[in-house]
């Protein structure tokens, strides 16, 4: 997929490295930004349950 995707971006190689790089860039802030959090929100993370799982 990475080859496929370096070969079909434009212009000479160092051109196609930036263009690469700021693409590894925009989906690691998406991810950071919008996905982490969401999804932190789903699985409540923050919520301490190992010591209360067992009372007796």
């Amino acid at each position: 997929m990475y080859g496929w995707l370096f070969r079909h971006l434009p212009g000479p190689l160092w051109a196609r490295i930036i263009i690469a790089l700021a693409l590894i860039a925009g989906i690691v802030i998406l991810l950071f930004r919008v996905i982490f959090p969401w999804f932190s929100d789903i699985l409540e993370l923050s919520d301490p349950t190992i010591g209360t799982l067992i009372r007796l």
